[in-house]
């Protein structure tokens, strides 16, 4: 009978599992609350965690009770809360984990700052543009109205971006400013803190942990009411947020490649939802899935009319185009001798993602693609094989062309080292090279980022490791992308846009007065049109209506399942998958050598409804046993 008269709470820790039921102790029955954060016995330790929510059905048995409540308000409000349990469920993940991977571990450890802060250094002498306040007339009126609503704004740069960010600050406290990459964080910060001062944080992991201390006990005390940051701002524990601005909002950055593959886009929409306040993303080059919500009136669409002056765009047509060494066309390197000569700086950038070793026909330029998925097929040497990477479609390695029967076949593209050793032979001075190899550590990307902003510097050479973290100063006289036909054939359905945004990237980067230099053996793509105009709306509704015609997002719902491990678990999974006589399609399994030396297998999902594909994963791991065989990871809403 005494059961019924105690309280319990569900209390979360920061580690993989989900929350677990303590006993109230006598006496804090009333001043505990969810949000709070207490002292509970963990594997007979004492743990510091967050009370969950109450528990009014506790399980039988004998139930710990936790020892203490420490301090006299919430750390977490109810939206954080429930977002916490949102992303659980749509990510396929225990509550804990969660708030591991997304709370900065200082809300729980605190840690003293060893020295005074030191300011954050950031590029100066930048010139943001003016945003006049009827162009965000109903951004404001939405944040005045406390109700949930999102916005899509097609920016016409990063800076005017920027420039939005501090125009809304003017009249909005409480405040969430998300962005992909630290240096670009770091600039914000600095521009903000200008004109906002001590209101202004920011949270990321190049932060000291004394510093993001500091920082956090400043926002849960109220003395910083602006969060600039990566994902840790994403749960800045402000009690009532009035904005989440999210930046570069087209960004693969915002989807973290270890852990819970979670989108912090989409997660902090949901936490405007669940606090119900304004969400505004922003970009230049906005994804095809958030154009798409705009189109259909589920965000509203917001086009500034500041025209932005951009550099002039080449295409490079490598089909007739005399090279030199390194996959150096002539018209780059007569452009960047010009360039050079008139004491400019000149970037050349290479892309070395993975899965781009396509086969390339020099006489007629095709590219085998999957009869199926229409994506280019993957080179696999060893094997002498084609695969494709979304059904597993395996081709022999062809001798000739199946369109125009050349035996002239090539694995197109160059590496960053070559073209270094190249260009500095050519060209008479040092080139800077920035790439996985030459960045390893921080401080080698800081050596790196402070000789490339050396005026003493004329070229620099590296791949989008680089250029995500070049701010857009309009420091480059030149840019040449020298194998952009990599990023057009990956074996992806998103190739086209996402070299879409890595054109426009750069070209932020350059001065108006300079010069892009594309090379390319498929000019014909509709793509260098719509970029030289600079037309994104007509390429994004051409992209939707592919899109569309192949059953591909945002019309389908896509789910990656992938494990270590052999056939015969293979095949389980499958029949796993498919006794669920759910209405999805598999593509799969793929297979590829991991970096451990083992067989990974990859599973594409995909389905118009959502909620299936949460119940075929969740099947699978717990066919699996959730851990005692392979490892199962689940990727949804891949990119």
């Amino acid at each position: 009978m005494l059961k019924s008269f105690m309280s319990y709470f569900d209390i979360l820790f920061p580690i993989n599992l989900g929350p677990l039921t303590y006993k109230c102790p006598e006496g804090l029955e009333e001043s505990a609350e969810p949000g709070m954060m207490v002292v509970a016995p963990l594997k007979n330790k004492p743990t510091k965690g967050i009370i969950f929510s109450r528990n009014i059905t506790p399980p039988v048995g004998r139930i710990k009770e936790f020892s203490e409540v420490l301090g006299d308000s919430s750390v977490l409000g109810k939206g954080i809360l429930d977002l916490i349990k949102w992303m659980s469920g749509y990510y396929i993940a225990h509550e804990g984990l969660v708030l591991k991977q997304t709370l900065p571990v200082e809300i729980f450890v605190k840690t003293k700052a060893k020295k005074p802060r030191k300011p954050i250094s950031a590029n100066n002498g930048i010139e943001f543009p003016a945003v006049p306040e009827k162009e965000i007339s109903e951004i404001i009126t939405s944040i005045s109205e406390d109700k949930f609503s999102t916005f899509l704004m097609h920016s016409p740069s990063v800076l005017h971006e920027f420039s939005t960010a501090s125009k809304l600050l003017e009249s909005t406290m409480n405040v969430i400013l998300l962005l992909p990459e630290i240096s670009m964080a770091n600039l914000l910060y600095v521009f903000l803190r200008q004109t906002f001062r001590e209101r202004v944080c920011v949270l990321h992991s190049e932060i000291s942990k004394g510093r993001r201390s500091d920082f956090i006990d400043g926002i849960i005390s109220g003395r910083h009411d602006i969060v600039i940051g990566t994902r840790y701002a994403l749960m800045a524990p402000i009690k009532k947020v009035s904005l989440i601005m999210v930046l570069n909002e087209h960004s693969e950055s915002y989807k973290p490649e270890e852990g819970i593959r979670y989108n912090f886009r989409d997660a902090a929409i949901m936490r405007g939802f669940f606090e119900k306040t304004t969400v505004l993303l922003t970009s230049t080059t906005p994804s095809v899935d958030s154009y798409f919500n705009a189109l259909v009136n589920k965000y509203s669409l917001v086009k500034p009319r500041l025209s932005v002056s951009r550099p002039g765009i080449k295409i490079v047509d490598m089909r007739f185009e005399k090279t030199l060494k390194s996959n150096l066309s002539k018209t780059v390197y007569e452009a960047s001798r010009k360039y050079i000569g008139r004491g400019g700086k000149i970037m050349f950038v290479i892309n070395r993602r993975g899965y781009s070793s396509m086969l390339l026909c020099k006489e007629c330029g095709m590219i085998e693609h999957c009869a199926d998925c229409k994506i280019p097929l993957v080179i696999y040497k060893n094997e002498n094989e084609l695969r494709c990477r979304y059904c597993g479609k395996v081709d022999i390695l062809p001798e000739r062309c199946g369109r125009c029967g050349s035996y002239d076949l090539e694995l197109p593209g160059a590496g960053t080292q070559g073209l270094q050793e190249a260009a500095e032979k050519i060209f008479g001075v040092e080139a800077v090279r920035f790439d996985s190899d030459k960045a390893k550590k921080k401080s080698d990307i800081e050596y790196l980022m402070k000789k490339i902003a050396s005026p003493s510097t004329k070229i620099v050479i590296g791949t989008k490791m680089m250029t995500g973290r070049l701010i857009p100063n309009k420091k480059f006289s030149m840019a040449a992308v020298l194998n952009i036909d990599t990023s057009l054939n990956l074996p992806d359905f998103r190739a086209t846009e996402k070299a879409y945004h890595e054109m426009a990237l750069i070209s932020e980067l350059v001065e108006p007065d300079g010069e892009v230099i594309i090379q390319t053996r498929f000019p014909q793509n509709p793509v260098f049109k719509r970029f030289r105009a600079n037309e994104y709306t007509d390429f994004v509704k051409e992209e939707i209506l592919q899109r569309k015609e192949l059953n591909y997002p945002p019309y389908s719902k896509l789910m990656n399942i992938t494990f270590d491990g052999n056939d015969k678990f293979a095949d389980n999974v499958i029949k796993t998958i498919k006794d669920q006589h759910m209405d999805i399609g598999i593509l799969g399994p793929t297979v590829i050598r991991n970096k451990k030396g083992r067989n990974e297998f990859s599973i594409l999902l995909m389905s118009a409804n959502r909620n299936m594909l949460n119940k075929v994963a969740r099947a699978v791991l717990d066919k699996s046993g959730r851990g005692k065989g392979p490892e199962i990871r689940i990727d949804v809403d891949p990119l």
